[in-house]
């Protein structure tokens, strides 16, 4: 994809949403961190609806120490892994209480130190927490900038680093919620909404959907070749089990008439 297409991608995208903002609610970085840190796996819909009572009762990592893993645990058992996760909650709050003074720290080191948090996660908070260019590539990012083009690589490292290479740099501080809310709910992974997409004819995707038609699924190719290629090897078999059964009947009948002729001799 040339530059010229990458800018006007980003500004149609920037017309419609000016202020894009993430879809987890939090009102401070450490109630972020946390509910970033419970995302994995799990929707933003459910983090949301088992932060706000967690929330109400914990909003800082020493309140959140004093609430215990247990009772942090009652209140995401809804959320995937919440035993792993709340776990991970407090031994992060552990850490944050002890060397960072309770303060989320704006630093990707001092983020990726904490228990439970990864490249992404560091990445979200940096970038919404506190406003520095950083480029979170989850499982929408990475099918959007491959299916796109904008910034295709094999792996989420590979296509981080091309975003912000490739991004326009007045987009980049706001490109990482404009790409994961495209493909949210534009770009979606089993039948992208092609015909609704406003970067449809910019997109280089070559199995655009069209109006009531889903997209060519690549699994569903690949399972009719499998289909395809194991009946072939059965008939294959058949009919190698049907030439060596001839061949046996063959030599068979010529061992008994090699028989019949030496007994007509004697």
């Amino acid at each position: 994809m040339n530059p010229a297409k990458r800018e006007q991608i980003f500004a149609r995208w920037k017309a419609a949403n000016p202020e894009p903002k993430t879809e987890l609610a939090y009102n401070s970085p450490f109630e972020l961190l946390i509910s970033v840190l419970l995302s994995a796996q799990a929707t933003d819909v459910s983090v949301n609806n088992a932060t706000k009572a967690l929330y109400a009762e914990a909003d800082t990592a020493e309140k959140m120490l004093a609430l215990g893993e247990e009772r942090v645990r009652h209140h995401i058992r809804t959320i995937g892994l919440f035993n792993t996760k709340a776990k991970n909650v407090i031994k992060t709050c552990q850490i944050l209480h002890e060397r960072h003074n309770g303060v989320v720290p704006a630093d990707r080191e001092a983020l990726e130190a904490l228990p439970g948090v990864g490249r992404k996660t560091a990445n979200v908070v940096l970038n919404t927490a506190f406003r520095q260019i950083a480029m979170a590539v989850d499982t929408h990012i990475f099918r959007v900038s491959n299916r796109t083009a904008i910034a295709p690589g094999k792996d989420v490292v590979e296509v981080e680093k091309k975003l912000l290479k490739f991004v326009p740099r007045e987009y980049l501080l706001d490109a990482h919620h404009w790409l994961i809310l495209h493909g949210r709910y534009i770009c979606v992974a089993r039948t992208p909404k092609c015909p609704e997409c406003p970067i449809n004819d910019l997109c280089e995707f070559k199995q655009k959907t069209q109006p009531g038609q889903k997209a060519k699924s690549g699994s569903t190719k690949k399972s009719a070749a499998a289909k395809k290629t194991g009946l072939t090897k059965k008939a294959h078999s058949r009919t190698k089990a049907s030439s060596r059964k001839k061949a046996s009947s063959a030599k068979q009948a010529g061992s008994t008439i090699k028989a019949k002729t030496k007994s007509n001799r004697v």
